[in-house]
C-alpha cells in the first residue's frame, strides 16, 4: 500500500486531480454567490454550499482513473507494447493483494481531499452568506466525502475492466460536466434514478435532484452496491488476463 500510495503521488495527472478536487469547489461558491443568493430569495437554500461540491467529482474521477491507466501506458515508442504493470506484478505477483493496495491508496487520498474540500467549501459559504449558510453537518459532509470516493473506486474498477484511462475518464467528464444521460434516461424510466451518478448524489443533497425521492440511507447503499458489482467483475477479468 505505502509503494502504490507513494506511486500514485508520483504521477503528474493524479495532482491535476488532486488540485482540481481541493480549488473547484471553493472557488465555486465565490463565482457562484450572485446565483446562491437568488436561491435564497427563492427559499431554496436546503442545499446551500453543498451543491458546489459537486464539480470536485471530476478529482476524484481522474484520480480514481491513473491509478489504474498509469499502469497500462505505454513505457516508450521503441517498446509501445510495453507497460508498468508488467514490472509491477513482478515485484507483487498476487493480484488480489495489488488490487486491494491500489483501492486503498485510493480511498485514502480521495478521502482526505475530500474531507478538506467539503470543509473549505462549507466554511466559505459561510463567510459569504453568513446569515443563510447552513451550519456545519459532520455527518453530511461524512456522505459528500464518501461519494468522492465510491465514485472514485467506480472510476477505478471501469478503467481496469476496460484498461484505456483516456476513454474512461472522457466519458465520466462528459456525462458529469456536459449532457449527463443518465440524467436523461430519468425521463424516460424512474429505474434510471438509480444509476450510480444519480443516486449517489442524494446522499447528501436534501432537494429533489428527479422527480424521484431517494433517502441518503437507500442512496448509499445503492451506490455502494454499484461500485462492489464492478469492482467484483473488474477483479475477475483482472486475474483471468494476461498482464
Amino acid at each position: 500500500m505505502r509503494a502504490e500510495l507513494r506511486k500514485l503521488l508520483g504521477l503528474p495527472t493524479a495532482w491535476v486531480g488532486l488540485v482540481l478536487g481541493l480549488i473547484a469547489a471553493p472557488a465555486l461558491v465565490l463565482v457562484n454567490a450572485p446565483g446562491m443568493r437568488r436561491a435564497i430569495d427563492s427559499g431554496q437554500t436546503a442545499d446551500l454550499g453543498y451543491e458546489n461540491l459537486g464539480i470536485g467529482l471530476l478529482g476524484a474521477l481522474i484520480l480514481g482513473v491513473v491509478t489504474v491507466s498509469s499502469e497500462y501506458t505505454s513505457t516508450g515508442d521503441d517498446a509501445p507494447g510495453a507497460h508498468q504493470m508488467t514490472a509491477t506484478l513482478l515485484a507483487m505477483p498476487r493480484r488480489s493483494h495489488l488490487l486491494v493496495a491500489k483501492g486503498a491508496a485510493l480511498v485514502l487520498v480521495v478521502a482526505v481531499q475530500g474531507a478538506l474540500t467539503a470543509s473549505a467549501t462549507v466554511w466559505l459559504t459561510r463567510v459569504v452568506l453568513p446569515e443563510h449558510a447552513p451550519p456545519f453537518a459532520p455527518g453530511r459532509m461524512a456522505a459528500a466525502v464518501l461519494y468522492w470516493v465510491l465514485l472514485a473506486l467506480l472510476a477505478y474498477a471501469v478503467t481496469l475492466i476496460f484498461r484505456n484511462g483516456v476513454i474512461t475518464l472522457t466519458v465520466f467528464i462528459i456525462n458529469s460536466s456536459v449532457v449527463s444521460v443518465s440524467y436523461l434516461l430519468t425521463k424516460l424510466t424512474p429505474w434510471a434514478a438509480y444509476l450510480p451518478d444519480i443516486v449517489g448524489a442524494h446522499m447528501f443533497l436534501r432537494s429533489d435532484l428527479i422527480d424521484l425521492r431517494i433517502s441518503p440511507v437507500t442512496a448509499g447503499l445503492v451506490m455502494t452496491m454499484w461500485v462492489v458489482a464492478l469492482l467484483a467483475v473488474a477483479a475477475y477479468l483482472f486475474h483471468r488476463r494476461p498482464a
